[in-house]
């Protein structure tokens, strides 16, 4: 079995208190695991999610055993999204193009999983065209186009249409009170028991529109303290908060919207109690990582970045995965045009857990494709 190779790839500094490291902040590295087969070095994929650890991804295995290096790659913000600005995170995935390049492969793919999809997708459209000059607070990113070296093509696996879509989808209306968890109104709540399932049509109406207007009175209210914050002398330039249940997406319970194979729930378990926990999707974060994450002004959009791209690209849609849907399927294939395909991997969940059959299906295809690049 090939070797399993430790990358140690040094990045530029960032945002102030990034990282609660100082060796991390003084200098700062990023890390990845790869195998690297024997022979021609012709292609090499990466694959990367802006917080989860990679480094163990199942694909890397399998690509490997198909004659692609693989190498699964962590960002800066690995396991805590608190500080993360998604500029800087493709960055760090530049800086894994070069990485890979430097050891002499021709051609390195991008394999965007889950939410590595949006990710995979804002750095290929800025290695093409740099138009991220600034974060969405209006500070500069410092961006080069040295730093995004563009890739040959992007994979994209039960991808995420992007951290601003999730929360628009995501976020639980029903909160009456940003700073009390328990606050709840009724009338708007999918988990109360006067909700029945299937949902009707008027509640979801309702359900769809007091999600857009919660966030959008959170992004009011970040804006407002960023201004507030900077135009005090001697304040901080930003600051935490806490954002409440952020997991009431009606697909998790009603199975008749969006319908595919998935079972009832969520993808890390029963979605009311996900939804009322400690740690969740953008529980916790500071106003600029809000901004450049969560809200409506995030430039990390997946299907709007992808319709910019020129590269060849391919899309696996896993059929029974309780977090991407038909319409998500429907979002890609529209925005990567005639330069798309999709390979259903039928019964697959989101993260193929307890699924080992369908790993290979997914190799498969992404070397199928990789190769006729």
């Amino acid at each position: 079995m090939m070797e399993l190779q430790l990358a140690v790839i040094d990045v530029k500094p960032g945002a102030a208190m990034e990282s609660q490291s100082g060796l991390q902040m003084l200098r700062p590295r990023i890390y990845g695991a790869y195998r690297a087969p024997a022979g021609p070095k012709k292609i090499a994929a990466i694959v990367m999610h802006p917080t989860s650890n990679f480094m163990g991804h199942y694909l890397i295995g399998p690509l490997a055993e198909r004659g692609i290096c693989c190498m699964g790659l962590n960002s800066r913000y690995m396991g805590n999204d608190t500080m993360l600005l998604m500029e800087r995170a493709i960055q760090d995935l530049g800086a894994g193009v070069q990485f890979l390049r430097s050891l002499g492969y021709e051609k390195v793919v991008l394999i965007g999983n889950s939410g590595g999809a949006a990710l995979s997708s804002f750095y290929q459209a800025q290695a093409e065209e740099l138009t991220a000059h600034h974060f969405p607070d209006g500070d500069p990113t410092h961006l080069h186009p040295g730093d995004l070296p563009p890739a040959d093509g992007i994979a994209l696996c039960a991808a995420h249409q992007g951290r601003s879509k999730l929360m628009r989808d995501w976020i639980d209306p029903s909160v009456t009170d940003e700073h009390d968890p328990l606050s709840v109104d009724p009338a708007l709540d999918m988990y109360d028991a006067q909700h029945r399932v299937p949902y009707a049509a008027g509640f979801l109406a309702r359900f769809g529109a007091a999600q857009k207007a919660r966030l959008d009175r959170l992004e009011a209210w970040a804006m407002e303290r960023l201004r507030l914050l900077r135009s005090t002398p001697g304040a901080p330039r930003d600051q935490a908060f806490i954002v409440y249940r952020t997991h009431a997406d009606p697909r998790c319970v009603d199975l008749s919207i969006d319908a595919n194979d998935r079972a009832p729930g969520s993808v890390w378990g029963d979605a009311r109690q996900v939804n009322y926990s400690a740690n969740a999707m953008g529980r916790t974060t500071s106003l600029t990582a809000f901004l450049s994450q969560w809200s409506s002004r995030s430039q990390a959009d997946g299907p709007s970045n992808l319709a910019r791209t020129r590269v060849p690209k391919l899309l696996l849609t896993y059929t029974a995965d309780q977090s991407t849907f038909p319409s998500t399927r429907d979002a890609w294939m529209k925005a990567g045009g005639d330069r798309i395909r999709n390979v259903d991997i039928v019964g697959g969940n989101h993260y193929l857990a307890g699924q080992p059959e369908l790993v290979p299906r997914a190799a498969d295809a992404i070397v199928e494709w990789a190769r006729s690049l």
